[in-house]
């Protein structure tokens, strides 16, 4: 098993080497507009598998993938004759589903987003099913009227007549 180190550096020459090559081009037209992504490299460096993505349409993506597997000889020669290995890997293209993936967190998004707009908007309509405030508030009370309520019962013993004089009662 060789060093994680090494297998990551030589995933990176390979990704440079293949990505060179098609930069070159190649003499098939089925290959459309490819872009490699990741290479990963198995721990004992026996084998390499490519990553790539192809802009365009869905019969676009399988033409290229038809023409990379085509190239894949031509590929591995030339990852051969640019590493310092002592055995060349077998190199595996694999179509790369991240603009698949991307496309679906983006439609997922957009109706999340649209699902929160129609809650504010029906948020705006809404009215309380009870009380605007369901708690319970406590009394208040004045303290004028407590004062006053005190004052008229107590006052009995000092009534007086029409005539001015004040008697008691008993």
């Amino acid at each position: 098993m060789a060093d994680p180190e090494r297998a990551r550096k030589m995933a990176d020459r390979i990704k440079v080497i293949i990505a060179k090559r098609l930069e070159r081009g190649l003499r098939d037209p089925r290959l459309g507009f490819v872009t490699i992504t990741d290479v990963k490299v198995t721990g004992d460096l026996q084998h390499a598998s490519v990553f790539y993505t192809v802009y365009g349409s869905i019969e676009e993506r399988t033409d290229s993938a038809a023409a990379l597997k085509a190239a894949t000889g031509l590929m591995r020669s030339e990852v051969g004759k640019n590493i310092t290995a002592r055995l060349t890997p077998s190199i595996e293209f694999i179509a790369d589903g991240i603009p698949e993936n991307a496309a679906l967190i983006d439609d997922l998004l957009r109706e999340a987003h649209d699902r929160d707009s129609a809650t504010n908007d029906s948020k705006g309509a809404a009215t309380y099913a009870g009380d605007a405030d369901p708690y319970k508030k406590p009394r208040d009370y004045d303290l004028e009227d407590d004062d006053s309520e005190e004052s008229d019962g107590s006052d009995e013993s000092d009534e007086s007549d029409e005539s001015g004089e004040s008697s008691t009662k008993n």
